[in-house]
């Protein structure tokens, strides 16, 4: 009995030290289970844990703004509970939850206008196994309307931005009217004055013209490279001749302002747009005289790998380091208060950033405020090509008469075809000019001519070379006219008189003034505009009848007459694409010319599907007016040349791909790039790249053409 006693004892304590470890434990497991309700109940996040049943197992205060669950729901399945929110998908994303053991994420939307992300997601056990799943609801209200608020922010910039398209769209139009006649006037004015002083005033008259266009170009070229008008042509050609003409157009305007201009002179060939890098490397140059009282403006370019780093250096004011990427921004100008302004739009530095993402040049610049500053641009390096023979001319005849003949010349510079044109016609040559190559084979259909030679201003390596080959004599811009026209007088064929005489005469053959012959009809309601192309085109033996407005042509028009009209397409009252339209209503096919400001694409197409024979952008040099008309008259007795038109635009068409023709239908409804970007959900960079590709595949070098071309093949 004793020693029962004694093991009944010995096991007793043994029980009464489980039994504390037991309640330690216990105690424990219960802290650790209020820590972790308190962690749940303190948040706002909703959670609900099921089992492997989906039936409930536990669920926290924040899930009641989405289900009406009390205590005794424990133990429910999910199936039998009704969510305020709107989640329909609820219960069957739970069960695959629990089949694949992968979370899911939704938004769901509740009462009251409350967003909740409800994310729900496996329940593991120690083992890893999957036990039943885990919901929880996150409230996102704030965010929703945060993400809200800068969506509709977006919204209104992109609007904003488009309202400036137009706008600048729309005021290109009357900006360009007084240029216009600017313009026109210029070219008349030359051809009349022979006095010394005149002559010297004219250069001045046409650089403060010219100062006047760079200004609007500088405000409507923001628009074209925003649209994707503006497209890079790249070629190899000599950094040192874009130095050449930087240097002489400024070394005067430095000279003016006490500053020492040097433009360092190299051997470093390039591969880039040479039109577009010279208006880059203009603007920073125009900038950094500007921004000097004093001192020094240095250019100049050097080696950087396979690469060529342009580099513009003065002495000026300098750039504050909060500054730097300020410039950029449009319409912002540095704080001149201190300092001479001499005018100017604060875009300049905003287009060469934009020319710079374009080509895809880095733009950087350093400054030292009160010291100065340097630009710098990388354009990829190029290969300088292996010196070409060029054949010697041959030698001057010494006697004989002065010898003429039939010239096409080819030039895409419409001042430099018109100037041009004037002194090989004043040496009693008969030229045609046209503005590219498609342009010089449709005036070769239209009037017969067959050019004796053909002059062109196409430099690029590929034509050099093939100028080489060809035997043919080459000039380099700029040209000497003396030297012009004496290498014309050695080229041209001994030609009897009587055949220069009948070419000449076709050629110069005009309508008689006398009723019945081809009329231009102008109508403009800018009589300044109307007087300066009535004097142009008179001056070339053009009968011109004209009126200030569309009703009033409409009321002295005698339909059945062989000519053209020269149309505004913005005038008070009946607009010019009205008039167009009415035309075409009466079945009336005279040849129709509108004539408007840069950068309306819609306006372009509606132009020409209501019938327009050719659009033209303000200002417009007198050459190409003479050269529409003269095509305009051509085809308004000879249809077969717009059946022709009309294959050859089918045929370009058909070369194109159904995404360069969802992006071309889009460029015609004058979208831009990054809208046509964003509704086919590829990058801008690819939308530029099919614009390009496309005016490749379709031969054309503008909009206006474009334009053109896709009406003729009746695109829809």
């Amino acid at each position: 009995m004793l020693t029962s006693k004694e093991e009944l004892q010995s096991l007793n304590e043994e029980l009464t030290a489980l039994n504390g470890q037991l309640q330690e434990t216990l105690d424990r497991q219960r802290l650790a289970s209020d820590d972790l309700q308190n962690v749940l109940y303190s948040t706002n996040v909703g959670t609900m844990f099921l089992d492997a049943g989906l039936r409930i197992r536990f669920f926290t205060p924040a899930i009641s703004p989405l289900f009406a669950v009390i205590p005794g729901d424990i133990g429910r399945p999910l199936a039998d509970l009704r969510p305020i929110a709107d989640d329909p998908d609820l219960l069957a994303d739970a069960a695959r939850v629990l089949a694949e053991a992968a979370s899911i994420d939704r938004e769901v939307h509740a009462p009251g206008g409350s967003w909740f992300m409800r994310r729900i997601f496996p329940y593991r056990a120690h083992d890893t196994r999957v036990e039943g799943v885990v919901i929880t609801f996150s409230d996102i209200t704030q965010t929703k309307a945060v993400t809200r608020a800068l969506e509709a922010a977006k919204l209104e910039a992109e609007r904003a931005n488009i309202a400036k398209s137009r706008f600048l769209a729309a005021a290109s139009h009357d900006l360009r009217q007084p240029l216009q006649s600017l313009t026109l006037l210029t070219g008349l004015l030359g051809q009349a004055v022979d006095g010394a002083r005149e002559t010297d005033l004219l250069p001045r008259f046409e650089q403060t013209r010219h100062a006047m266009s760079g200004m609007l170009d500088a405000l409507l070229n923001i628009n074209q490279i925003e649209a994707g008008v503006i497209k890079p042509r790249l070629s190899e050609f000599a950094l040192n001749d874009v130095f050449d003409r930087l240097r002489n157009e400024f070394r005067v305007i430095a000279q003016a302002r006490n500053l020492d201009l040097t433009i360092m002179p190299g051997s470093a060939m390039v591969n880039s747009d040479p039109h577009l890098l010279d208006q880059m490397l203009r603007n920073l140059l125009g900038n950094a005289i500007k921004y000097t009282a004093r001192g020094k403006v240095l250019v100049g370019c050097r080696r950087d790998g396979k690469d060529v780093r342009i580099e513009v250096w003065d002495t000026g004011i300098g750039i504050r380091a909060d500054q730097l990427q300020a410039i950029f921004e449009e319409f912002h100008q540095v704080d001149m208060a201190a300092h001479e302004n001499s005018g100017g739009l604060g875009l300049g530095l905003s287009i060469v950033q934009r020319l710079g993402r374009l080509l895809g040049y880095p733009v950087n610049v350093r400054s030292v405020p009160g010291h100065g500053s340097v630009f710098t641009i990388v354009v990829p390096g190029a290969v300088a090509p292996a010196p070409v023979a060029v054949p010697v001319a041959p030698a001057p005849v010494a006697a004989g008469p002065h010898r003429t003949c039939a010239i096409m010349v080819v030039e895409d510079d419409l001042d430099v075809l018109d100037l041009l044109t004037q002194v090989l016609r004043r040496q009693g040559h008969v030229v045609h000019g046209a503005h590219d190559a498609a342009h010089a084979l449709r005036l070769v259909v239209d009037t017969g001519v067959r050019p004796d030679l053909v002059l062109t201003g196409d430099i690029s390596t590929a034509t050099i070379a093939r100028i080489a080959a060809a035997n043919c004599i080459r000039l380099d811009k700029p040209a000497d006219p003396h030297d012009l026209v004496q290498t014309i007088g050695r080229l041209c064929p001994q030609a009897p008189v009587q055949r220069v005489a009948a070419v000449a005469a076709k050629a110069a053959r005009k309508p008689p003034a006398a009723a019945g012959g081809p009329v231009a009809y102008v109508v403009d309601d800018d009589p300044a505009i109307r007087s300066a192309v009535r004097e142009v085109l008179e001056s070339h033996g053009v009968r011109v009848d004209d009126f200030d407005s569309a009703e009033s042509f409409l009321g002295g028009y005698r339909p059945g007459s062989e000519g053209c009209l020269l149309l505004d397409a913005h005038m008070p009252g009946m607009s010019g694409l009205d008039l167009l339209a009415t035309l075409r209503a009466r079945h009336d096919q005279l040849p129709v010319i509108l004539i408007t400001g840069g950068g309306d694409i819609a306006l372009a197409v509606a132009a020409m599907r209501a019938g327009a024979s050719n659009f033209l952008e303000k200002p417009v040099g007198s050459a190409e007016i003479l050269a529409c008309v003269d095509l305009a008259v051509g085809q308004s007795h000879d249809t077969r040349l717009i059946g022709a038109a009309r294959s050859e635009a089918a045929t370009r068409i058909a070369t194109l791909t159904t995404r360069q023709r969802e992006v071309l239908r889009r460029v015609l409804l004058g979208e831009p790039s990054k809208n046509i970007a964003a509704d086919l959900a590829i990058s801008q960079r690819t939308v530029e790249n099919h614009r390009s590709e496309i005016m490749h595949k379709m031969k054309v070098r503008s909009i206006p053409e474009l334009v053109k071309l896709a009406i003729d093949s009746e695109l829809n």
